[in-house]
This record gives structure tokens, sequence and C-alpha cells, in this order.
């Protein structure tokens, strides 16, 4: 299929496209609640700001019940949060998150759009928030998305009148949907995007409010209602035989890199939406009063409508198959309608009932899950009719361009198969989120191919057109390339199909730290894309930087094959820090980046192009002590940074800490949200608390002040707040310049708190014993100074010290003053080295 082609058809396809899950096996209830979506021609976009801020109650509930067609436009992909289930953040998290969103929607019905807005972390206000985002070109993409996906009601999560009283992006999402709503209808915003799409006026924008936004049940029960409708979302759907908000729960629990896997809920509950702007409602129920949502609502629809319905009204549950003749007539008539946005979806969904009706099963598989430029890959194509309908398999076309005639009667319940090779060409895009193909800002992603703004992920390529004749009516369905395999632990599993570069390389350490002017070796580990490697791959060092040898030579003879060549870096002798990365060359061809494989049972297996280099840092420090457990929390990379600067890691069970097990440590670290997310240190505190006492080192990195699993997060009284410093470049005033924690055994100056990534830290203590001394003070702008980001306080022989600083964003940065300031806090009170002998005896 010619490339300009394959454009028109992304927005259409990508929702099949999306992920190469197992075929669903629609029941016959599927297909009639199927039919009563395609029966109804009304749509609801919801709006927010991340992953998760979405109320999969009211998606599930205007998608189940009302039936409407039902989108979730989330401004970011969630790369600012935390990851609870592995080591990925930024770029990577965005991508499981995207994921995620896709899992939710999969599960209540919705489809997911975003805009290239970037999450950059927690935002006070939404003029911060713009000032980072380009506000105009967010503006443009919520306009975009609703020029495309032409909603009648817009729904806001959040409210557009109260900046500053929540996270300044979703206050933004508000006030940007607010304006959007207004200019979607003028050619004169944004008349770039007329090419592509065409203005639209939605009829009504409403808030899902709640007692939470007024502060409590009480005072939302005294609110003025008049000007809003309530839903019972509680609703029970008896051909699915679950509730509405059973169907929320499973669908918000596809966030589990939040740690949002939660209880189903039953029984009826209200769902509340204040009107904004709009057609006036008409009465206190309908969201859709008003507002045809009929057939007739397009000319020619009567017609179809009066076909469907009678479908709908007479569904043969035993044999749906026994509506293909109908069916197939309303398909005739429907592709005569002049209203291309309503053809487009109505085509789709009516394409998939007939699909569902006639059993079909059509399934391309390659041999393998990826592939390069200019290879040839094996495919075992299927085509299946299980039903007595007349179904030919004229011919199916290859994405490449190449057309195989077939003319295969399809018979009820024979499986036709056959071999096909597909040739991928040299100008085959490879396989990688379409956001981080080119480097962006820090509040936007760069997206240079504008037909793909707005989508969930980048479009597959290779697919195949399967050209039927189902009782003579010619229609094509698509079908990605998919890798349909099994393994004996697992049975039949499904993987998308990937375009991968000829080879790739990586440094497995992103960070790697010299603490003196000692060399160290670094290993380039290099993969072929496909067989017969030959080639030369050196590593790229900053000027001041040295690096032997020069060149080593690539031979691989194996697809999948990995060799792993030792470089040896020489850093300056003064502090000093750069990037590396290496180039391998492949008959003249220059390869720069890594594939990344991303794989959680939950989600699709992904693979992300993103350039290979790594931060290496020739950083003047110190320190004291050698041995540090660590005691993970929700995932970090911490004690792989400890050992960067010569400590000796040992990660700790929780089930595991005894006395004894604590008295070999010098120090012992706590990981991120470890007391909100480990249930077995609730019986260990006692025990973490005596191992200071006898003179050791206690570090407990930040948690968040709700869901706490312990009734004593120290050793006196420490009270946690959502207190936080956003803005990374924030002043930081010295409380106790005399203090060791800023002198030994490294001096700490202003200078370590530059080039800070994200923010400075978060959920800081507001209230604390008199026994701990706070070390810094630094606020955001106009607000009051917070001094509970560094605490530190002498129990017995040693000592205990609670931060809220991001060292967890520091670290895989490589930020200089980061290492200093935290070897600092791991070395206090072991100036006497007699400390370590006492603590052994």
């Amino acid at each position: 299929m010619p490339r300009y082609i394959r454009i028109s058809f992304i927005f259409l396809l990508t929702v099949s496209f999306l992920q190469a899950q197992k075929p669903t096996q629609p029941t016959a209830s599927k297909i009639y609640e199927s039919l009563q979506k395609l029966n109804f021609l009304g749509s609801v976009l919801y709006i927010a700001a991340h992953p998760d801020d979405e109320n999969t109650r009211l998606i599930s509930y205007m998608s189940n019940k009302a039936k409407a067609r039902t989108g979730y436009l989330s401004l970011t992909r969630g790369d600012g949060g935390q990851n609870l289930i592995g080591p990925e953040i930024r770029e990577l998290l965005g991508v499981i998150r995207t994921q995620e969103l896709l899992a939710a929607r999969r599960v209540d019905g919705g489809e997911q759009l975003f805009t290239r807005a970037n999450d950059f972390g927690y935002s006070k206000h939404p003029d911060e928030t713009l000032s980072i985002w380009n506000k105009d070109e967010v503006l443009s993409d919520v306009v975009l998305a609703i020029r495309k996906f032409k909603p009648d009601i817009i729904i806001n999560r959040f409210d557009h009148r109260s900046p500053g009283s929540t996270h300044g992006h979703h206050t933004a999402s508000a006030m940007l949907s607010m304006e959007a709503f207004d200019i979607a209808n003028d050619n004169t915003q944004f008349p770039e995007q007329i090419n592509q799409t065409s203005t639209w006026q939605p009829k009504r924008l409403f808030f899902n409010t709640s007692w939470w936004f007024y502060g409590s049940q009480e005072k939302f029960e005294k609110a003025n209602k008049e000007n809003m409708l309530s839903f019972d979302i509680g609703v029970f759907y008896p051909l699915k035989g679950v509730s509405n908000n059973e169907i929320a729960a499973l669908a918000s629990s596809q966030h589990l890199c939040q740690g949002f896997g939660r209880l189903s809920q039953r029984g009826s509950q209200k769902e509340y939406i204040e009107f904004l702007k709009g057609i006036p409602i008409e009465n206190n129920e309908d969201v859709f009063s008003g507002i045809d949502t009929s057939w007739e609502r397009i000319k020619g629809g009567k017609a179809i409508g009066s076909i469907l319905y009678k479908i709908e009204n007479e569904f043969n549950f035993k044999d749906p198959s026994k509506h293909i003749p109908q069916l197939l007539e309303a398909y005739k008539l429907l592709q005569n309608i002049k209203d291309e946005h309503w053809k487009t979806i109505k085509t789709k969904e009516l394409k998939s009932i007939i699909e569902m009706c006639a059993g079909l099963y059509l399934e391309a598989s390659a041999n393998t899950n990826w592939a390069t430029q200019n290879e040839t890959v094996d495919l075992n194509i299927e085509a299946l009719n299980r039903s007595n309908t007349s179904i030919v398999l004229e011919s199916i076309d290859l994405w490449n361009g190449e057309h195989i005639t077939k003319n295969l009667n399809l018979q009820n319940n024979t499986s036709e198969k056959f071999k096909q090779d597909y040739y991928l060409s040299t100008e085959e895009n490879y396989s990688t989120p379409y956001w981080l193909s080119k480097k962006g800002s820090l509040g936007m992603y760069k997206v240079e191919n504008k037909g793909l703004i707005g989508l969930p992920e980048t479009p597959r390529n290779v697919a195949v057109n399967f050209n039927l004749k189902i009782n003579n009516i010619p229609i094509t369905f698509t079908k990605a390339v998919i890798q349909r395999y099994s393994k004996p632990d697992k049975g039949e599993l499904y993987r998308p199909f990937e375009i991968i570069p000829e080879v790739s390389a990586k440094i497995k350490e992103k960070v790697i730290i010299f603490e003196n002017d000692t060399p160290k070796k670094i290993s380039v580990t290099v993969k072929a894309g496909r067989d017969r490697i030959r080639g030369t791959v050196e590593l790229c060092t900053p000027s001041t930087w040295h690096v032997s040898p020069k060149t080593q030579t690539v031979d691989m003879n194996l697809k999948g094959e990995e060799q792993t060549f030792e470089f040896t870096v020489t850093p300056p002798k003064n502090q000093d820090e750069g990037y590396i990365s290496p180039l391998v060359d492949i008959n003249g061809k220059a390869y720069t980046k890594e594939l990344i494989e991303i794989a959680y049972e939950h989600i699709p297996f992904q693979t992300v192009l993103l350039p290979s280099e790594s931060k290496v840092v020739r950083l003047n420090i110190k320190k004291k002590g050698e041995y540090i457990g660590y005691i993970q929390g929700a995932g970090d990379v911490v004690p792989e940074s400890l050992e960067h600067i010569g400590y000796q890691v040992e990660t700790i069970a929780p089930e595991s800490i005894t006395s004894e097990t604590l008295r070999k440590f010098d120090a012992i670290v706590v990981g991120i949200r470890a007391y909100n997310t480990v249930e077995a240190l609730k019986f260990k505190q006692e025990i973490l608390f005596n191992y200071v006492s006898q003179g050791g080192n206690m570090i407990v990195q930040y948690n968040t002040n709700r869901g706490l699993k312990v009734d004593k997060l120290a050793p006196f009284d420490l009270k946690l707040s959502r207190d936080r410093v956003t803005n990374e470049h924030a002043k930081v005033h010295f409380l106790h310049p005399e203090h060791p924690l800023l002198n030994h055994p490294n001096k700490i100056t202003q200078l370590d708190f530059e080039g800070w990534t994200q923010e400075r830290g978060l959920y800081f203590p507001d209230e604390w014993d008199d026994a701990f001394t706070p070390i810094l003070s630094m606020n955001d702008k106009n607000e009051p100074s917070k001094k509970g980001s560094l605490l530190v306080a002498k129990y017995g022989n040693g000592y205990y010290i609670y931060t809220g600083l991001s060292f967890f964003r520091e670290f895989p940065e490589g930020v200089s003053g980061a290492y200093r300031l935290f070897a600092n806090m791991l070395s206090i009170g072991k100036e006497d080295l007699k400390l370590k002998a006492t603590l052994n005896d």
C-alpha cells in the first residue's frame, strides 16, 4: 500500500493495531452490545492531564450504559511520576503508562488520545505548567482532538476555576479544554489542521465534580445541584454479568506501575457532572438531551437505521450469522453517506459486527517477532469462516505493495492456511514510540509527522489486507502482522511484530561515576538484528577524556547474537562530566541507538529505540564506611548508584531483618515509599531503631503521608506533609552551615545544588521532635520556606536521617552534588573508625 494512502488509515486502524493481544472470541451478547453501540450516534470526550486521572466509572458508564463513543484525552503520558513495578522512569515510564491506559480502555470500552505535552513533574500552578509546556501547541493538540473525535459532550476531570489548589497540570487541562471548546469551530484558529480534519462545535461542556472538590461529603450534600446531572454509575449489566463499577475497578487496576490495583465495588453509586457551557440542559437526567443520537442524525441515515434497529430488536442470540444479509445491506447504504466522520466510524463498527457474526478468523503471523529493513519474513496466513455465509477470499494485499490473488471459497469451519513472504524495504520505519523519535524539550515532545499527533502509539506499518466477498459484496479487513507462538509453561502467546535496526549498541550503566582519576573499563554490548553482521565499534567520549582501544571489530553470525566489548576510559584529573556513546559502523552506515525491551505481563511487549549514551562524571568525592544495607521500596536505582561511588551494597529482604543481620552494615538506606509499600516493615521498626541506637546510620527516603504501614516512622515524633519544592533551581539555604552533613567528608556548597532535575524534593515533614536538626531550607516562588527536606537526629550512638530530597531522580541523571551530599549522610559519625569495631563487637 502506498505510504500516502497509509496515513489516511492511521486514525481508523489505530485501535485494532494497538496491541498484539490474543484475538477476542466474541459471544452473541458481545455482538448484540456492539450492535447497540452501532445504533447510537453520540460521543463523549473526557479530558484530564495524566494516566490515572481519568474517571473509569464515568468512561465505562458512557461507553457501556449510554452506548456513546467515548474517548479519554490525557494531555500527558505520565512520564514524570514514579514506577512501582520496575526501574523505568521518564520516557520509558511514559511508554508503560501509555500501554496501561490502552489496557484500561480495552476494559472500559473507551478510546485513548494524547497531546504532545510532556509530564515534567509536579507543578503547583497552571501558570507554571503553561510556561513550561508550549501553551499554543498543547492547545492546538486539544483543538485537534476535538476536531477529529467530534464529541457532542466534553467532560473535564478538573475544575478550571481553582488554580493553585491542585496539580498545575490538572487545572491547566481544564483551562485548555474550556478555551478549546470555544475555538474548535473557528477555522481561523489553527487553520493548518483543516487539511486533515474539519472544524467542530461540541454541544456541551461539563465538569466531573464530586465531594472531593468541595472539601467534604457534608459540604457537597449542602451544595446547590441545580446545574448538575447525576448518574447511577453502579448500574448492573445483565449481558456482561458485572456492574459498571466492577468494570471501572478492573480498568483502573491496569495502572499497575502506579499501584492502582484495587478491589471492585458493587451497588448503587451516584456520579455528578456540572454544566459549564454550551446548549442549556433540558432536564437533569440525559446528558444528550436535545441532541439527535439516532441514525437520522446524518443525511441518508434513516434507511440504514430502519435496517439496523430491526436487527437489534429481533437479534438472534442462537445464530447471529442469520443477520449478515441485512448487515451487508446496511453496509452498502453506509458507503453512500457523505458525512465522512460518521461514515468512517460506523463502517469500522459495522465491519467488526459482520466479522463477528460470521465467526471470521483472519490472521497474519510472522515466524519471528522482529526483523530488519531489507529482510524477508515468512508469514503464516490463516482465513476461517465459521458460518454458512458465502465468503470468498479473493486476494490479499501486503502493505509493501504486493498483491496476491487467491479466489478461495471459505467453507464453514474449514481453515485455509498458506505461507507468504513479506519483504521489508529499506524505507520501512523502525518500530518505536513516535513521540520519542526526536529530542524534545522539558515540556514538549517533538513530532515531525503531524498526522501522528494525538495517536496513542505508532501505527503498525506491516499489515495484510484480506480482500473478501461476503454474499458477493466486497469488504476488506486489515490485520497487523503479529507473532503467534507458544511456551510450555505459558501456552499460546502473541507479540507485536517489530522492525528494528540491523545492529544496536548499549552501555548498561547510564551514569558512570569516577571517584578519582583511575581508569575504568566500560563495556559496550552490540546486538545483531539480522544474520552476518560485520563492522567496527568505537566509543565516543568528550575531548578531555581518553579511551582505548580506538575501535574494535564486530563479527556476529546469528540474528539476536550479542557481543560485548571492553574499552578503557581515563577521566581528567579534575572534576568534569560529559557523555559517552557507542558508534557501530556496518558497511559505512553508522548506528548509535540502543534497543530497549519492556516486558511486563499486563501490557504487550514493547521495543523502544533511544540514543545510546551514558553520562560520565569525574567526581571529587570522599566517603567513610563501606558496607551499605538497602531495603527496597517502590523501586529506584539508588543501590546501583551507591556502588558507582565505591560502596558495597547488599539488598536486605525485610523478612530477614534481625539485629544480627544488620550488624555488618555501616549504614542502612530505606528505599523510596518503602513504608507505603512494604507491609513487613511495620514489624521491623524497633530492630532498625535499635541498630541506630547502637551506632548505625539509618537513612529513610521519602514516603507519602497517606497509607503508611507503620505507626512510628522515626525514633522521635515526625509528621509527613504534602510539602514539596518543584522548582529544581530553587535557592537552597544552609540552616546549620557548620553541621557535619555539610562539611564531612565533603564540603557542600551551592554548586552542589546546581544541575538538579525535575524537583528539589517532595513530601517533606512539617512537624518534628526537637531531637531533629533541619539542615536545609528552600521554597518555590511566592511560598514560605520549607525546612523539612533533610532532617538528622542523634539517637543513642547513631544517626537517623529522614530526607525528602529527590535523590532517586538525581542519581540516574549523574548530579554530582547529590552524590556528594548522600556520601556525607552515609558517613556521618564515621570520622572515628573505632565505631565500626564497636558495632562488630
